[in-house]
């Protein structure tokens, strides 16, 4: 089986030669870009897995790379950064990264954290089509499965980032049930809840905007106070 492939985007040569040792002692083939020319020029030439990368950097900073990066290639994204403030995080998730870890950071969290993210998308990859459902409609919408692509009433798709599409799938996979946030956060990171941790609402906020631009639309995602979310869909 080939080792996964990480991209280490970081200007900082210590931080760098760190989070190498770290990944190669883990099993994985590590690739280093100090700025966004690098990032772009491994990624066209090299089948990335997981990209890691701090928001400070020169030139491009973090998040205009990443929303790059989801316009062009699949493949599971997490930042690593010293930027801790709320506004930051909220912003990187929006972009569509898969998880979000402040520096300083625990070596062995970090690499907990990347195995649980890699095993989840690799396997996502891996799977066959005929093993899952093609398409789940509901209420004029479709999710699209293979393509991850969630198609409004007129026919326009919009491709999902990671989370926002695995938490879409769960709630198709089990329609008019309570989803904790725990729950979701599980399935969509592979991680535990942790106090303050608002990578669910921050998802689920997106995803719901794809709905707000139809009034004829019912409530798809309703917020159940104290509990967590409910797919409100009519799966047909």
């Amino acid at each position: 089986m080939t080792a996964p492939r990480i991209l280490v985007v970081e200007d900082e040569v210590i931080t760098r030669n760190t989070l190498k040792s770290i990944f190669e002692a883990e099993g994985y083939e590590v690739f280093e870009a100090s700025d966004g020319a690098q990032m772009h020029k491994i990624l066209s030439s090299q089948q990335i897995n997981l990209v890691i990368m701090d928001i400070n950097l020169p030139g491009k900073n973090g998040l205009m790379l990443a929303r790059e990066l989801r316009e062009n290639v699949d493949t599971a994204l997490m930042f690593l950064t010293g930027r801790d403030n709320e506004v930051d995080k909220i912003l990187g998730l929006e972009i569509g990264a898969d998880d979000y870890i402040t520096k300083p950071f625990n070596p062995r969290e970090l690499a907990i954290r990347a195995r649980n993210l890699l095993q989840r998308t690799m396997s996502d990859k891996d799977k066959n089509p005929k093993e899952h459902i093609a398409q789940y409609r509901f209420n004029g919408w479709v999710l699209d499965v293979d393509s991850r692509a969630l198609i409004n009433p007129e026919g326009e798709a919009f491709r999902l980032p990671r989370s926002e599409f695995r938490a879409m799938l769960h709630f198709c996979e089990n329609p008019g049930k309570i989803q904790t946030r725990d729950d979701l956060l599980k399935k969509m990171t592979g991680r535990e809840l942790k106090p303050h941790d608002r990578t669910v609402d921050v998802t689920i906020r997106r995803i719901r905007k794809h709905f707000e631009d139809h009034p004829d639309t019912p409530e798809i995602i309703a917020t159940i106070h104290g509990e967590g979310y409910r797919f409100c869909g009519d799966i047909e």
